[in-house]
């Protein structure tokens, strides 16, 4: 196996790395400058460099960033990871511009490190993957039952001019079955237009003249005549996204236009004559809008010829996998990348979303991830925040019944004897495992205060002194404990996620006998 190069005039940088890698049995090589890597580099041929690049920005002979150009003309495959104590929005920029692997500001979580250079190793031995080349994809993807009915739905009016009603939420796809139910259609052919106008996002005053056009001088601004929207899809198919937020009066020209075929343009007097599909759209339930007064009765019969629902992406999980794929390459091919791959534990976990957004949303994720994510292999753990909070909260447990709480002085051992902090430090989070016994961890939020309170009960009962004190210094311990774990014994940023200053974390670990 070829060893970590690591660069940096600090030698005890060069060290720690040094030795949290040959725990690992990770083989290691390290250098002061840029300029002896260079020469190594020249002189170790195709066959002979490292497996991982680790470089300093600051150092004599060179910079880092220097370095990473130079490295990544020569070997452009070779991951590189640049690390610096001087972190700022410029080097982490020219780090990513340079093509560098991953940034690394310091002082940095050993453990961390060596996760993300084990990562970086699994990259390049990676065996080398022919171009992933954006391939014919069909106009519209979907296995799951509830998109095969839309599909036969689309086929069974390809031979029709019918005027269709597209429900669904946002972000479904309704312009894009809109699209398709255009160009299935016998209008689809020749020069027949689509035009598509959202009129939620067009302002009261202003719908009307794009919807119907406007004559010159029919209002301040009119300097020329406009052909409107209708007179655009002449011969073709206008779609009306959002047709539940149209004004009130407007539906009243529309269901005109829609009746008799004819209109007149803002400012005209001469009726036109018009031949028009319309395709109309929305998420709000319109028979509500409809009792509630705020859409015309008449109108909604008119456009709900045939209703045609869009199944939201959790109703499609069949179809979560081949979607993903699509817009990986998709944005790939848009950000000029190479298209980056995605593991099964990852592919699970975007299963598990429920996707508010629905499939929108699945196209900004996998945009997200082809910027961020830092290996071509797309990892569980490079999923977006809101993705990952979302599928890893604990579901509830009945280890330990509500109505039979197990009181707190069966686990008076485990919570009553604070644990060193050296032992912490050291033990990580085994530590924690002994703080907090498995029962109680297990019982969830709730569970904590009935054993709190049963426990109390029984000091009382018991007419045990002190019974405030005592169980207050548990608490405080059991807190600091926990936090401790979870920063990996760093005081300060322990006490800054308990909301407590520095000086009262280290007089309460004092006072504790937590040292």
């Amino acid at each position: 196996m070829k060893p970590i190069w690591i660069v940096d005039d600090d030698q005890s940088i060069r060290f720690v790395l040094e030795k949290a890698l040959l725990r690992e049995n990770i083989a290691t090589r390290s250098f002061t400058n840029a300029r002896d890597v260079l020469s190594a580099l020249e002189s170790a041929g195709e066959n002979g460099g490292p497996q991982i690049l680790v470089s300093d920005i600051r150092m004599p002979g060179g910079s880092g960033l220097e370095l990473l150009e130079k490295v990544k003309q020569a070997h452009p495959n070779l991951p590189v990871i640049i690390m610096t104590a001087f972190s700022d929005l410029d080097s982490a920029v020219s780090a990513f511009q340079g093509g560098a692997f991953e940034y690394l500001p310091k002082p940095f979580d050993l453990p961390k490190a060596v996760e993300l250079i084990r990562r970086a190793m699994q990259e390049s031995q990676r065996e080398a993957v022919s171009e992933q080349r954006l391939s014919a994809t069909p106009e519209m993807l979907g296995q799951a039952p509830a998109m095969q009915d839309v599909f036969r739905a689309i086929g069974r009016l390809s031979q029709s001019n019918v005027t269709v009603m597209i429900t669904g939420e946002s972000g479904t796809g309704k312009e894009l079955v809109a699209r398709a139910l255009h160009k299935h259609s016998p209008r689809g052919g020749g020069n027949a237009s689509f035009v598509a106008i959202n009129t939620a996002a067009i302002p009261k005053d202003l719908l009307e003249s794009e919807l119907f056009g406007h004559e010159r001088g029919a209002f301040t601004g009119a300097q020329t005549m406009r052909r409107g929207r209708f007179e655009q899809a002449d011969g073709g198919t206008l779609f009306l996204d959002e047709i539940g937020d149209m004004p009130f009066d407007l539906q009243t020209r529309l269901l005109r236009v829609l009746s008799d075929g004819n209109f007149y343009r803002v400012g005209g007097h001469d009726a036109i004559k018009t031949n028009v599909r319309v395709i109309a759209a929305t998420h709000q339930d319109l028979e509500q809008r409809v009792k509630e007064g705020a859409f015309r009765e008449d109108l909604f019969h008119r456009l709900n010829v045939i209703r045609l629902r869009l199944p939201p992406l959790r109703e499609r999980h069949e179809d979560i996998a081949g979607l993903t794929r699509h817009f990986l390459q998709q944005s790939a091919k848009q950000l000029g990348v190479e298209p980056k791959r995605i593991s099964a534990p990852a592919l699970d976990m975007l299963s598990r979303f429920g996707f508010p957004g629905n499939v929108r949303q699945l196209e900004n994720i996998c945009h997200w991830l082809t910027v961020m994510a830092p290996a071509q292999m797309i990892e569980a753990k490079d999923m977006p925040p809101d993705v990952i909070g979302a599928t890893s909260a604990p579901a509830p447990s009945a280890a330990v019944p509500v109505e039979q709480p197990q009181p707190v002085a069966a686990l008076a051992p485990a919570l009553g004897q604070p644990v060193p902090l050296a032992q912490m430090q050291e033990s990580g989070s085994a530590a924690f495992s002994a703080v907090v016994p498995e029962a109680v961890v297990s019982t969830g939020s709730p569970q904590w205060e009935l054993l709190l309170q049963s426990e109390a009960s029984q000091m009382l009962a018991g007419g045990q002194p002190d019974v405030w004190e005592s169980l207050t210094r548990r608490f405080e311990s059991m807190l600091i404990q926990t936090a401790l774990e979870n920063t990996r014994g760093r005081r300060i940023e322990a006490a800054q996620k308990l909301g407590i200053g520095r000086n009262t974390i280290t007089r309460k670990i004092q006072d504790l006998g937590l040292e």
